[in-house]
């Protein structure tokens, strides 16, 4: 079954199109039947086409985000002339795809306690880690298989960014016949490596971000240092709607430093009382696992897993310094905490370690990337908090038609920060 709806905003047309895709593209439901598991047959994705003109021929350009577990943007008109956007609608029909289990695309999340998105699979959260294990980058790929063929189109280009060029470049490495381009800004991930070894370089390069931040703003060391014995009392600092943070919670803020605009965001909120309100609600918001987007915390350290096991991969390559030192600040390094230190990830603490006790199967074919003609170019980011710049490069030399561009003048927020210029410049690179 689809199902389209077409509409006109600010100059603009849109397609908000929607369909049926198989549960289980590669045949393995059959396994988990056997040991019942009762898993889904279908679920539906959304996909939002956006146009410069009404009946628009210009080919497609498939904007896959980063995450995972993380919905297609929401564009507003009018469109900001220095976004990728305002430049991809130059010469393509953008193509926002809500990657399944988010947005509208049968999204996972809990309610009161429950799991909610995988009703069929029934409470046992062995049965809904295998239900999870169907929402990673190669099932992705399959769907907008599906949504390509339902559209009409012969081929099609993409624009990754972060996770979403994981999810390209399995795309590259399954069906590259579908592809015309292919953009990556910050998401060339690291092929057949344990996510232990990937998890130590991002820890180092966080440790220089902290000491770099330190050193901006001197103060906030001792801010952050109190901040962390706060949370270390009892069961933490509580926060709005029943959540609490400890020590390795508040860690995570670090995030903010693998953004251009990251520091500032730091600082302002260290300069907030602890004890008022203002400081928790943003406390809260600030924080980057929550319920908001479940999948992004349980299924995470997976988009690494390429032919491993991750087993809190994160938590296990973390430095002694790191551990001694609490102001020492994480990325994107997930662990269980968040999981119990928020009601609404609570419901998935369990299944996220049976998640992490996983062997995943292979995402890339090396054989297949080298073979691809597919041209397209990468922005790699030199300094990226998440996505370490050697194994970039080292996946890059597997693509004989995407030219890298190695850049210091990015975060891993580029494609945020300075759209326009840098998917021109991409475009640029690809083309010659």
């Amino acid at each position: 079954m689809s199902e389209q709806t077409n509409w006109t905003r600010g100059g603009l047309h849109f397609s908000d199109v929607t369909v049926d895709v198989p549960f289980d593209h590669f045949g393995r439901a059959e396994g988990a039947a056997s040991a019942g598991v009762n898993l889904p047959q279908t679920l539906t994705v959304f996909a939002r086409i956006i146009a410069a003109e009404a009946a628009s021929r210009k080919p497609y350009l498939v904007y896959l985000q980063g995450g995972p577990g993380v919905e297609a943007p929401r564009p507003v008109t009018p469109v900001s002339p220095g976004s990728w956007l305002a430049r991809a609608l130059e010469e393509f029909q953008v193509v926002m795809l809500d990657q399944r289990g988010t947005g509208r695309s049968n999204p996972i999340g809990s309610v009161d306690g429950a799991i909610t998105g995988l009703e069929t699979v029934g409470e046992d959260p062995a049965a809904i880690a295998e239900a999870l294990s169907f929402f990673r980058a190669d099932s992705i790929v399959e769907d907008a298989e599906i949504l390509r063929g339902h559209l009409g189109a012969d081929s099609w280009s993409l624009l990754g960014q972060s996770f979403g060029g994981f999810t390209t470049l399995r795309y590259v490495s399954a069906n590259a016949s579908s592809l015309r381009e292919v953009y990556f800004t910050g998401g060339l991930p690291a092929i057949g490596l344990d996510p232990v070894e990937v998890y130590g370089r991002t820890w180092e390069g966080m440790i220089r971000k902290s000491e770099q931040h330190y050193r901006t703003f001197p103060g906030d060391r001792e801010k952050m240092r109190r901040l962390v014995d706060l949370a270390s009392v009892g069961e933490g600092i509580a926060l709005p709607g029943g959540a609490r943070a400890t020590g390795e919670r508040i860690r995570l803020l670090g995030h903010f430093l693998g953004a251009s605009d990251g520091p500032e965001k730091l600082h302002y909120l260290l300069d907030l009382d602890p004890a008022s309100a203002a400081f928790r609600h943003d406390l809260a918001a600030s924080l980057p696992f929550s319920g908001r987007n479940p999948l992004y915390a349980v299924i995470h350290e997976s988009c690494w897993a390429d032919g491993t096991v991750t087993n809190w991969a994160a938590r296990r390559a973390m430095p002694d310094a790191v551990r001694e030192d609490p102001t020492l600040l994480a990325g994107e390094h997930a662990g269980p905490e968040s999981l119990h230190e928020d009601p609404e990830l609570t419901p998935f603490a369990e299944v996220a370690d049976l998640v992490a006790e996983r062997s995943w199967p292979s995402l890339y074919d090396v054989d297949a990337l080298q073979a691809a003609e597919v041209r397209g170019a990468a922005a790699v980011y030199f300094e990226d908090a998440y996505v370490p710049v050697e194994y970039s490069l080292a996946t890059a030399e597997h693509l004989s038609g995407v030219t890298p561009w190695v850049t210091n003048e990015y975060e891993h927020n580029g494609l945020r920060a300075d759209g326009y210029r840098v998917l021109d410049r991409l475009i640029g690179l690809a083309r010659g």
